[in-house]
């Protein structure tokens, strides 16, 4: 515990190595306590705090799921224009009320691509410091190296795979051990919940998106801004279930370091007692 009352592991100091023992020299360029490690390069001895990144992911994640609701709202607008047309051919939707409709429909789509871009990038940064610190705690569980948590989502086809054995392998290595030091297991509910809720949501998306672009008649349209309004609700639900991951993930991570952190502080000495 440092003067400012945090612990040693969000602070980012280090507690004191035991007697006749020296800590690793910082390679040039990573910064200290720093080095290539078991786990490739620029795996450190030590964890680091992934608590300010995960706030600031969960943030994000919540202005996902206000952009989603709101190009629900604007899209079910737009398609009970579409849906009049389709039972009324002699109406114009094409004045005001249709391009204002229209307008804000763009407007919310914009928003909801603005926050996805933003919290993909900063989620691939969080889930990569994860994927660095499951390196410290348990090497031998990892199935990928650690550059997977960056390029796995960018592999057609396997990006629907590789990310998901990353995150298994950081889920494995942050549970907490027993006391005794024995391996503890974890059930992966939550784990499972977020990417499965990940991948129907990105197979619907593409989906209504394609419906969407082969829409002609109103009828069409209709039907397609139903099934986009609805992919966007999966995807409600998926940021929803990522901030209950990004928690679980990081609360077990702080917990394990907390744990490995006492078991290198070396006891006190004990000064014995002196006989009356």
């Amino acid at each position: 515990m440092t003067d400012d009352g945090l612990c040693t592991f969000c602070s980012g100091t280090r507690p004191p190595l035991p007697d006749g023992a020296t800590a690793p020299a910082p390679a040039t360029g990573l910064g200290p306590g720093s080095g290539p490690g078991s786990g490739g390069w620029g795996v450190g001895t030590w964890p680091r705090s992934p608590v300010g990144l995960s706030r600031a992911v969960i943030a994000l994640l919540g202005c996902v799921i206000a952009s989603d609701l709101f190009v629900i709202g604007a899209g079910l607008h737009l398609r009970g224009l579409w849906e009049g047309l389709a039972a009324d051919e002699s109406l114009n939707i094409y004045t005001d009320p249709g391009l204002r409709a229209q307008e804000l429909y763009d407007r919310a789509g914009t928003a909801q691509t603005a926050a996805f871009l933003a919290t993909g990038v900063l989620f691939i940064i969080w889930f990569h410091r994860t994927r660095r610190n499951a390196e410290v705690f348990e090497s031998g569980v990892q199935r990928m190296g650690p550059g997977w948590a960056v390029g796995g989502w960018f592999v057609p086809i396997a990006n629907l795979w590789f990310p998901y054995r990353v995150a298994s392998g950081i889920w494995e290595a942050s549970v907490r051990l027993h006391p005794d030091g024995g391996w503890r297991t974890v059930p992966k509910t939550v784990l499972n919940l977020w990417w499965g809720g990940w991948i129907v949501s990105v197979l619907a998306s593409r989906i209504a998106v394609s419906q969407w672009n082969r829409a002609r008649e109103p009828e069409q349209i209709s039907d397609a801004a139903a099934l986009v309004a609805a992919a966007d609700a999966l995807d409600a639900v998926a940021a929803v279930l990522a901030i209950v991951f990004v928690r679980a993930v990081t609360r077990m991570q702080v917990e394990r370091a907390g744990s490995r952190q006492a078991a290198t502080v070396p006891e006190r000495a004990v000064p014995a007692s002196t006989a009356p």
